[in-house]
């Protein structure tokens, strides 16, 4: 698979001394160079897929992540409105 980040959507998660949950590791969202995104969050995926709603599901070569809410919404302003 070939891929290039271009840009954090949203602010550094240890900008200004700020601390994660993970504290050395951080959930993090990125924009690819392909248009596409890549988020680094925890793998929630075992516990997460026998929850999933019936329209949904999770794939062998996919992952469920969870990031902390204040990520998305402090990355909203960086998140293009159009496809």
């Amino acid at each position: 698979m070939n891929f290039m980040f271009l840009r954090r959507l949203g602010p550094d998660p240890h900008a200004n001394g700020r601390k994660t949950v993970a504290l050395n590791n951080c959930p993090d969202l990125f924009e690819l160079e392909s248009g596409d995104f890549a988020i680094i969050g925890i793998d929630i995926t075992s516990a997460a897929r026998a929850k999933l709603p019936s329209t949904a599901s999770c794939g062998p070569d996919e992952r469920i992540v969870m990031i902390p809410r204040n990520l998305l919404v402090e990355a909203k302003s960086d998140i293009p409105d159009t496809v």
